[in-house]
């Protein structure tokens, strides 16, 4: 085997400690599978108030105790504390960047109450940026690899190719910056830009603005040895289309050559009906049956109507545009004529709320919606539903398509990124793992449901698509694998 890596991965939130949406999982997952393929990898994050340090064990590493952060003519301290994340093999290590006043909140991005963004988040994630380079020299520890994720980190490949280029400590180290959504990219003013300290002429087309104003996202694409994105179909999108690219396919497009699209895993630790502690039974393809009986605890937990066997419909997520929940309720009186039953875990634009909770009243024994996020209840609606629906105008990656084909719930999806890449439309004869709809438009979703329906009517060649999905391998080992590679080639150069 080649030596081993040392890897530092950047990130913004991280599961267990903190956690507004999949990155935290993907922070958590890929640095456990890089590790059990025999490397060395750490994680720092923001210490975020709400991260209990007895919960978590947290403990302070002595020579990271004071370090010295400037934003822009300010010199701001970090502190570092230190836990870890669990894996079956091994520990993974990870810092805590603490600096009471940027991080003692209780919202990681915006305010918990006023549902705002701290005003301040373009100083908050320049500290942590430049923090990462000065913990790391603190430390003595200089990786390989810096694998950086999302606007929140983008700074660093800059940091690097600038302020730090002469910095013999880093001379070997190299950057991967990972988008995982392009809808968000750290969008500020002129003035934020003057106190990130980079030089004054990165302020230009070529660098670091767009559109007038101070982009980090885009300052994470122009310096990084490689930017990765979270699957192959969304990188050739955000090339190609300037709505997915929100602005910057041109400049994606420049890039090609160091661009990859790598799939996300999943943690089967977490996802598995074989060992789910959430559902009511448990069960794996060899006893595929008893994914019935968590139907039937489902739909009387829901008080839906369990008088025929009708399939039953479920759909998790934010309810927002982006995410089809427009394209849904406008059609979804058209689904609920149909012999279906549906249930909604989801919570986000308030309008869209209200539409969905108006049907729900008038379709009490055929639709139920929870608003808000349960983790037990998300366990429930994958081991319990017949069918999974992600209608996602655009969806980089896309998790639950993924957990649901482990638990033999089948998806219905719109042709769009990660939700391409990884359902199989059914063409008949057993083979397929969903069902999809090329395109964005409300009939052709209805359209999709009513051609999976007439599938369901057939029995065993429903149970054969089931099982093709189950049989997947959506565990993190093949993407971490594809990283590592990327990690080795970016090196060679």
């Amino acid at each position: 085997m080649s030596k081993p890596l040392n890897v530092l991965f950047v990130t913004s939130e991280v599961e267990p400690f903190s956690k507004t949406g999949g990155l935290a999982d993907v922070s958590s997952a890929l640095p456990k599978a890089i590790k059990d393929l025999g490397h060395e990898i750490r994680i720092i994050t923001p210490r975020y108030r709400f991260i209990s340090e007895r919960k978590f064990k947290l403990h302070d590493i002595i020579r990271l105790r004071e370090i010295p952060i400037p934003v822009g003519s300010t010199m701001y301290i970090g502190h570092v504390k230190s836990s870890f994340i669990c894996n079956l093999k091994e520990k993974v290590q990870v810092y805590f960047l603490d600096n009471q006043e940027y991080f003692g909140r209780d919202g990681i991005y915006q305010s918990p109450t006023t549902k705002k963004d701290y005003k301040d988040n373009d100083e908050r994630f320049t500290f942590f940026a430049r923090g990462v380079l000065e913990t790391l020299k603190h430390l003595g520890w200089a990786p390989d690899i810096i694998h950086c994720n999302d606007w929140q980190t983008a700074l660093i490949p800059a940091y690097l190719k600038t302020i730090y280029k002469t910095d013999t400590f880093f001379e070997n180290t190299k950057t991967i910056f990972t988008i995982h959504n392009m809808a968000y990219q750290g969008i500020f003013p002129y003035e934020s830009f003057v106190k990130t300290n980079l030089p004054k002429e990165l302020f230009s087309p070529q660098g670091v603005e767009a559109y007038g104003n101070f982009n980090f996202l885009k300052t994470g694409i122009v310096f990084a040895d490689a930017i990765t994105t979270v699957s192959e179909k969304y990188a050739e999108e955000i090339c190609t289309n300037d709505e997915i690219g929100a602005g910057l396919s041109n400049l994606l497009s420049s890039r090609k050559s160091t661009l990859y699209g790598i799939v996300n895993g999943i943690d089967d630790n977490i996802w598995n009906p074989a060992t789910d502690d959430f559902i009511y039974r448990k069960y794996d393809v060899k006893s595929i049956e008893a994914k019935y009986d968590n139907k039937k605890a489902l739909i009387n937990k829901l008080g839906l109507d369990n008088s025929k066997e009708i399939p039953l419909i479920g759909t998790i997520g934010r309810m927002v545009e982006l995410k089809g929940y427009d394209l849904l309720v406008s059609v979804l009186e058209e689904i609920l004529k149909l012999d279906v039953l549906m249930v909604i875990l989801s919570s986000g634009d308030k309008d869209l709320e209200k539409k969905f909770e108006a049907l729900q009243k008038k379709h009490p024994k055929k639709f139920n919606l929870i608003i808000g996020y349960n983790e037990e209840m998300a366990h429930l609606i994958e081991a319990g539903c017949d069918m999974f629906l992600m209608p996602s105008k655009f969806e980089p990656c896309g998790l639950n398509q993924m957990y649901s084909m482990r638990y033999g719930t089948v998806p219905i999806v719109h042709a769009t990124g990660g939700l391409d890449d990884t359902v199989e439309d059914y063409q008949g004869n057993g083979k397929g793992t969903g069902f999809k709809f090329y395109k964005y438009d409300p009939k052709e979703l209805l359209k999709t449901i009513q051609r999976a329906l007439k599938v369901y009517q057939q029995p065993e060649e429903w149970k054969k698509i089931m099982r093709n999905g189950m049989l997947l391998d959506f565990s993190w080992k093949n993407s971490a694998r594809k990283y590592l590679n990327l990690y080795k080639e970016v090196l060679k150069h």
